[in-house]
């Protein structure tokens, strides 16, 4: 098995021959094993065992067995305990949830504070598998059957190629110790039913079921490495990514597509949305609907679909203030205060005022209800919200812009329109120029 490891690490995982890696080992056969086989094989390896606090006394046990695995290696070892059932509680979230994340969340942490290049685990053949048939017993689309990922970030797998039954063979020959979890032996748990109910019949129906399984998922990583080449040469179509980072999505030219609905799902799945019904009726919605993921917003604005990061209520209120002689700011936006003997071409992107009209500090904030200001170029007053209907803003775009303030009175809708109350006349003694 040494050779065989030695053999796919290369071709598929050569990175890892010089990278400093970090096994997590929980004390089972499959983590020990691979402990084994990368220190036989002379990798620059540590070890990383979270104590979940689930078991009683058998956790601590595993805790031990690993603490003298590395000592017995002459490796790093790192050890953390949790109180999983009381962190699971408070978050109103399952213990295998909650064990997931905080056994990644401490592995980011390793990462960064050792400078470890790789997180490895111990994930073999028969756990894709199971993966496999879990996905495909909840419903999944294409990438849920493609089942554990060979790298993922910092997450790499060297044993997925190989069958529980051969980490076991190599685990008796050579005379290893390893820790057995009595939990994975009972079938309250979906993924142990599947492993010891329905995998067994499926190996008795088709005795190659492990072969059959990873030509399958070739197959499918195939059919996936397609499309997302077809939908990168559709996301140059459709896809338009603005200065600010807001995203605009053409339905009309997306529409255009046989599978509209196939398609936005790809372009829009890394940005963690799940009412995806919801997405889609946004094809036909009016403007100013709207879909949430927990880190993004979705909007129908006319013929476009504007993707962006969701806003939360404080930094939309937040005021920024500018004091007098300030030269340049970085912050909430770039813009610089420079006093000029006179006036140069009008750029959207700046402006000049006349000194006297302004009073310190000034103010940088996002619009409210009930703002008014007097537009450069027009006669009297207009409501904010108006100018914005006027100039097609969308949701988004409100959310974005910002306003430059004298007091309470708006002296810059920056980068768009000047209020005429404090530009510059035949009067002015200094003029001031902001520009962004």
């Amino acid at each position: 098995m040494l050779k065989k490891v030695e053999t796919h690490i290369s071709q598929e995982l050569p990175f890892l021959k010089k990278a400093s890696l970090l096994i997590a080992v929980s004390g089972g056969v499959d983590s020990v094993v691979l402990t084994q086989v990368l220190h036989q094989l002379d990798y620059t390896i540590s070890i990383a065992h979270c104590n979940f606090n689930l078991r009683g006394i058998e956790s601590d046990l595993d805790e031990t067995f690993v603490l003298e695995l590395g000592s017995a290696l002459k490796i790093q070892t790192h050890l953390k305990s949790f109180d999983t059932a009381k962190i699971a509680k408070k978050n109103s979230s399952s213990i295998q949830v909650t064990a997931r994340e905080l056994r990644y969340e401490w592995f980011q942490e390793l990462l960064q504070n050792h400078q470890y290049d790789y997180v490895l685990t111990g994930h073999h053949l028969d756990d894709n598998l199971e993966t496999f048939l879990i996905n495909l017993s909840r419903g999944t689309g294409l990438e849920g059957l493609l089942g554990i990922p060979t790298v993922n970030d910092h997450i790499a797998r060297p044993l997925l190629p190989f069958s529980r039954a051969e980490i076991e063979q190599f685990a008796i020959s050579t005379k290893l110790n390893w820790r057995e979890d009595q939990s994975n032996a009972s079938t309250k748990y979906l993924r142990n039913k599947i492993r010891h109910q329905i995998v067994p019949v499926l190996k008795e129906l088709n005795p190659s079921l492990l072969d059959s399984f990873q030509k399958t998922t070739t197959f499918l990583k195939q059919s996936q490495d397609f499309i997302d080449e077809t939908i990168q040469s559709i996301k140059q179509q459709t896809w338009t990514e603005e200065p600010n980072g807001l995203i605009k999505i053409d339905i009309e030219k997306l529409q255009k597509s046989k599978n509209p609905k196939t398609i936005l799902y790809q372009l829009l799945k890394d940005y963690h949305f799940t009412a995806w019904e919801d997405v889609y009726h946004l094809l036909e919605a009016q403007t100013g609907k709207m879909v949430f993921s927990k880190t993004h917003q979705l909007l129908k604005d006319r013929g476009f679909l504007l993707l962006s990061e969701k806003k939360t209520s404080n930094s939309i209120e937040e005021t920024f203030f500018i004091e007098k002689d300030t030269a340049k700011i970085e912050q909430p936006i770039s813009l610089s205060f420079t006093e000029v003997s006179e006036t140069g071409s009008k750029e959207k992107t700046q402006i000049y005022v006349d000194q006297k009209l302004i009073k310190y500090p000034l103010c940088l904030r996002k619009w409210k209800n009930g703002d008014v200001f007097y537009p450069s170029g027009m006669k009297g007053k207009k409501k904010l919200s108006n100018y914005f209907k006027d100039e097609k803003y969308s949701l988004i775009d409100k959310e974005n812009t910002w306003l430059l303030c004298s007091e309470n009175e708006i002296v810059w809708v920056v980068g768009k329109r000047q209020d005429r109350r404090f530009m510059v006349n035949n009067k002015t003694a200094k003029t001031l120029l902001i520009s962004q």
